[in-house]
C-alpha cells in the first residue's frame, strides 16, 4: 500500500512541476483584475470535476469573492444565461475533446467572456480554440487501466485551490473578512473571539 502512495506523489509532484509558472501566474493576475472590475470567475465541467468546480467556488465564496459554478450540460439549456462579458472562465476537462465542452466554449466566445482552459492535453480542439490555457503533464491516472478521472481531478482540485489561494493574497483578503462569512459552525466559534 505504501508503495501506492509513494507513486502517486510521485505522479502528482511531476505534475505539478509541469506547470507553466508565467501563466499561472498571468491566470491569477487576470482573476484579480476580474474580481476588482466587478466581475466574477466562473468555472465550468462535467463528471468528477463537477465537486473539484464546487469546492473552489466553495472557497471563494467563504472569502466573499464572485465565483460560481456552470454545469456544461446545463449550460446549453439556459443556465449560460450567467456569464457576462469579461466573466473569467475556466473550462476544465481532462483531454480538450469533451463534445459538450467544445460546445460551450464556442458559445462563451459569443457572449465575450475571458477563456481559459484548465487541461491536460497540450494537443485538442479546446487547446486550438483556446488562447490561455493551464496544461499539465499526467503520466499516469492511478488506476489499473490508467482511464478513471483518479490523479486528474485530484489535481485539478490542487491547482484551483492554489488559484484560489493567490487570488485572496493579491487582494489582501483579511480575517475579519473571512470572520464575516463564518458566523457558525466550528470555524465560527474559533473566529469568535478573534
Amino acid at each position: 500500500m505504501i508503495n501506492y502512495f509513494e507513486n502517486l506523489l510521485k505522479v502528482i509532484s511531476n505534475s505539478l512541476n509541469s506547470i507553466d509558472e508565467v501563466i499561472f501566474n498571468r491566470l491569477i493576475d487576470e482573476s484579480v483584475l476580474t474580481l476588482r472590475e466587478g466581475n466574477k470567475i466562473i468555472v465550468t465541467g462535467l463528471g468528477k470535476n463537477v465537486p473539484i468546480c464546487d469546492k473552489f467556488v466553495g472557497t471563494m465564496c467563504s472569502m466573499g469573492l464572485n465565483a460560481c459554478f456552470l454545469h456544461t450540460n446545463s449550460a446549453i439549456h439556459g443556465d449560460i444565461g450567467i456569464v457576462h462579458e469579461n466573466d473569467l472562465v475556466i473550462i476544465l476537462t481532462k483531454s480538450g475533446e469533451t463534445v459538450e465542452s467544445v460546445y460551450l466554449a464556442e458559445h462563451l466566445k459569443r457572449k465575450k467572456a475571458n477563456l481559459w482552459l484548465l487541461s491536460f492535453s497540450n494537443k485538442s480542439t479546446l487547446k486550438d480554440s483556446i488562447e490561455k490555457a493551464l496544461i499539465l503533464n499526467l503520466e499516469h491516472e492511478g488506476d489499473m487501466w490508467n482511464i478513471m478521472p483518479n490523479n486528474s481531478t485530484t489535481l485539478n482540485l490542487i491547482v484551483l485551490q492554489a488559484l484560489a489561494m493567490n487570488i485572496a493574497k493579491k487582494m489582501n483578503i483579511t480575517l475579519d473578512e473571512f470572520k464575516e462569512n463564518h458566523p457558525g459552525g466550528y470555524i465560527g466559534k474559533m473566529l469568535k473571539d478573534r
